[in-house]
């Protein structure tokens, strides 16, 4: 948790979320502040903000901070995601062949690559799949955010099988890590779609660049 709060912080001080999106949130939080039955002063009051800064708000005249859009969700009943438009490209997973073919979708983005590592009965005793980030790829720059997530998130369910974390409150940190990477978008892999003898060339190059041929002997 301490991570996700760091990260919160680093981010208020920045200019906060994009611009284009400040008009729709200001629209989600007048909307969300009018159905529970709050005026501007009285929602002002609980935030600890003036009057004016609630109204450039939701005219979208100034961008809240991540951790404004936190204390709004939280006062406004709703949360983070629903302020900022953030809506889930994942479909309800209903069977494994969603899994793998969210794992098919996720080899094709760039800045961010995975292994996979199999280990089988014949060789260790047991049979062992896994994914790997490697944080320092230099060519994967959101594998660093990966592994920070997955630290989190490791930690994070741990606490609730151990019940030290309510079910509410691992949902409310759900909603905050969705929220924060939002705007971390990923773009395509380009492929190529290559002929037999390019194919055996660039093979064969590649293999020498990993086994290079050893000096002969004089």
């Amino acid at each position: 948790m301490l991570y996700l709060k760091n990260k919160l912080n680093q981010y208020s001080e920045r200019t906060g979320l994009m611009s284009s999106q400040t008009e729709e949130i200001g629209k989600r939080i007048r909307e969300q502040r009018k159905a529970k039955g709050l005026s501007q002063t009285e929602l002002a009051k609980m935030l600890e903000k003036s009057l004016r800064t609630i109204q450039k708000y939701e005219n979208g005249e100034i961008e809240p901070s991540l951790a404004m859009i936190h204390a709004l969700a939280k006062n406004l009943d709703t949360t983070a995601t629903y302020l900022i438009g953030y809506q889930s490209g994942i479909a309800d997973i209903k069977c494994l062949a969603d899994i793998m073919e969210f794992l098919f979708r996720l080899d094709e983005k760039a800045d961010i690559n995975f292994e996979i590592n199999v280990e089988k009965p014949k060789y260790t005793g047991k049979w062992r799949c896994s994914i790997t980030f490697d944080g320092d790829d230099p060519e994967a720059p959101y594998n660093a955010s990966m592994c920070l997530f997955l630290e989190e998130f490791a930690n994070q369910r741990e606490s609730l099988k151990q019940y030290w974390l309510s079910l509410e409150t691992y949902r409310d940190w759900e909603n905050k890590t969705s929220a924060y990477y939002s705007d971390a978008v990923l773009k395509n892999k380009e492929f190529e779609e290559l002929d037999l003898t390019t194919r055996l060339k660039r093979r064969n190059a590649l293999i020498n660049e990993r086994f290079p041929p050893k000096p002969s002997a004089e």
